[in-house]
């Protein structure tokens, strides 16, 4: 069995998730804004299979991307971890990757620069030698923590998302990627 997780930085809990995370976590799929740059809203039960692809990953690899609670409040406020990128994106594939998504009231406080920083210190603990990130051109807030947290825009791996439409104007993706 792979040990339960548990990062904290000075105001984050980085944790598997749990039951209680999935309300939340299905609102905030709800929010055209939180949603923008990732695809429609997201009703219920695809909410839910989000969160059980993320315990199921847990469970086999001991990494997802992780619930996020703020430390002060125990409040469930989004995620951020490390998962395998999706099949079929050339150069990336299977490349470990940091990605991060807050609730809206959340925005703005440097909180997922701070859960990014401490998932990629996870990632080096564990002998990873490259994570990428990847989001689409206009979604410049993701791209600023990207910077941020010390990664390097990597403009010879941008793509089209395999898993999007050729006509879904966000399938054209970016990529950024940091090394230690």
């Amino acid at each position: 069995m792979i040990e339960a997780l548990r990062i904290e930085t000075g105001r984050l809990i980085i944790r598997p998730w749990v039951e209680a995370d999935r309300a939340p976590f299905a609102a905030m799929g709800q929010d055209p804004e939180v949603m923008r740059h990732l695809g429609p809203l997201m009703d219920r039960a695809r909410s839910d299979a989000v969160v059980d692809r993320m315990i199921a990953m847990q469970s086999v690899m001991g990494h997802c991307f992780w619930a996020l609670e703020d430390r002060a409040t125990r409040q469930f406020i989004g995620f951020c971890g490390l998962k395998p990128m999706p099949l079929g994106i050339a150069g990336l594939t299977g490349t470990p990757e940091i990605g991060w998504r807050l609730a809206r009231h959340w925005w703005g406080h440097g909180l997922a620069s701070e859960a990014a920083h401490a998932c990629i210190a996870w990632g080096w603990q564990q002998g990873m030698t490259r994570i990428a990130a990847m989001t689409t051109p206009d979604n410049l807030r993701s791209q600023a923590v990207m910077r941020r947290i010390g990664m390097t825009e990597r403009p010879d791996l941008a793509f089209d998302h395999p898993m999007l439409a050729a006509d879904d104007p966000l399938r054209p993706h970016v990529a950024f990627e940091i090394m230690p």
